[in-house]
């Protein structure tokens, strides 16, 4: 690759430090589409029209992938996990600080950076990898819709995994209407999520002393090796590699002024944004954590691991009627919500590898083939039991698929001729690689542990 050139100040960086000429905008049909307010208006009013993608992206953090983990970690340990849930969410901003930084000074998405970067072979392998990992994210919300339609309807898992076929046609119509309806659909689910584990955590009257016990991190954690495995997995669930992708692009929705004060105003209130969302996101895998802590662990039951099992004994336990209940709802919305930023995300990752443009409801129908084809053979062949591992196996993916997204995004927002005033600060750029360095060899420990532990 040619060498990488200073950027001078006045040059906009996206055009500068990349060896292809700019493709087309990242998700161009919403692109620059919400108008952000001059640099003279007050903080409420700019905070306002750039908040929307942090939730968008917060969804990830709560998807139903998380869900086992959690449970696992509450039903076995009690409140000691805790600390892992809220290092992964401090980890998590601070990587979606740079995806969002990367979008907005650049102009380019994560997957439009690799591709201009890295040559056409290791473009190609980098989406590969990608659309394994998007495939596996949306099986884990196809299995939770599934899921949380059988346990409020009984609805059979086939019949489930089928209905969320729909869920293309859902996204593709609101998106249509604009992309503030969908960020607004997002935080309403997001609002119901919150209030249902809300409801949980006064219901399941857990130990409050314990909870801020368990949110300082101890050495058992470490040295006990079941404790580890499952606080390894708690990580490899909260930070997703898809959202890096999504957040990198979804900023570019917002039309802010394309010189280095609105730059700079654009990741202040990028990073407030997805900040304060990501804490919402802390709260429900916290709150999910701390119910199984509550209701299983404290009462005996250190055995319960996966969805079903906690939806069956909530109520029997806690002596809450509608304990069960509002759990697979807010596993209903955590599905659907899930939903609609998966398939944005497959889009981004498809157009900015390839720089293909494909219609939306096909490209959407694609990636909802992907993920409802093997959910669907393995519900008809195994069901309930096979669900339960094809969720297992989805987090392992995206264990695997990680550190393809961070170690490039490092790169990218670390490089002088790529961001120009706006690269990472030393400090930054070592707290990061040293973030991406752990992140990694958890995963592969896990990964390790998985398969011949």
């Amino acid at each position: 690759m040619p060498a990488e050139e200073a950027l001078p100040v006045s040059a906009p960086p996206a055009e500068a430090g990349w060896k292809r000429p700019r493709t087309a905008p990242s998700l161009r049909e919403v692109y620059a589409s919400i108008k952000v307010p001059a640099q003279s208006a007050s903080f409420w009013r700019k905070l306002m029209a750039f908040w929307g993608p942090g939730l968008m992206v917060a969804v990830g953090y709560m998807d139903p992938g998380n869900w086992a983990t959690d449970i696992a970690g509450g039903s076995r340990f009690g409140y000691t996990l805790l600390s892992v849930i809220l290092i992964s969410n401090l980890f998590a901003m601070l990587l979606q600080h740079l995806a969002a930084k990367l979008g907005i000074v650049t102009g380019r998405d994560l997957a439009q950076a690799c591709r201009d970067h890295f040559s056409k072979p290791v473009s190609m392998v980098l989406w590969l990898f990608c659309e394994i990992a998007i495939a596996a994210c949306d099986l884990a919300e196809v299995i939770g819709s599934a899921i949380a339609l059988n346990l409020l309807f009984g609805l059979p898992l086939p019949w489930g995994v089928v209905l969320t076929i729909l869920d293309v046609l859902v996204v593709l119509f609101f998106q249509n209407k604009g992309f503030r309806v969908i960020e607004s659909i997002v935080a309403g689910l997001i609002v119901l999520i919150f209030g249902c584990f809300l409801y949980e955590i006064i219901v399941s009257n857990p130990d409050y002393f314990g909870i801020l016990a368990g949110l300082v991190p101890r050495p058992e954690v470490v040295t006990t090796p079941g404790m580890l495995y499952v606080a390894i997995g708690i990580l490899g669930a909260t930070v997703m590699p898809h959202n890096l992708y999504l957040h990198s692009s979804i900023v570019q929705t917002r039309a802010f002024v394309q010189d280095e004060p609105g730059r700079r105003m654009a990741i202040k209130f990028a990073t407030i944004d997805s900040t304060v969302a990501l804490f919402l996101a802390f709260f429900v895998n916290a709150a999910i954590l701390i119910t199984a802590a509550a209701a299983f662990h404290h009462n005996g039951r250190h055995d319960v691991a996966d969805i079903n099992q906690a939806y069956e004994l909530l109520t029997p336990v806690l002596g809450a009627g509608a304990a069960s209940v509002v759990f697979a709802v807010a596993l209903l919305a955590s599905g659907q919500n899930s939903t609609l930023t998966g398939t944005l995300a497959g889009q981004i990752v498809m157009e900015g590898f390839l720089n293909l443009q494909l219609r939306p409801w096909l490209r959407r129908l694609i990636t909802r083939a992907i993920a409802v084809v093997p959910a669907l053979v393995v519900t008809l062949i195994y069901g309930e039991k096979g669900t339960g591992e094809l969720l297992v196996l989805s987090q392992v993916i995206l264990s695997l698929q990680l550190s393809f997204a961070v170690v490039p995004l490092v790169m990218f927002t670390g490089s002088k001729a790529k961001m120009g005033v706006f690269v990472n600060r030393p400090w930054v750029q070592g707290l990061a690689w040293l973030v991406s360095a752990i992140i990694i060899a958890l995963n592969l420990y896990l990964l390790y542990e998985t398969f011949f532990g």
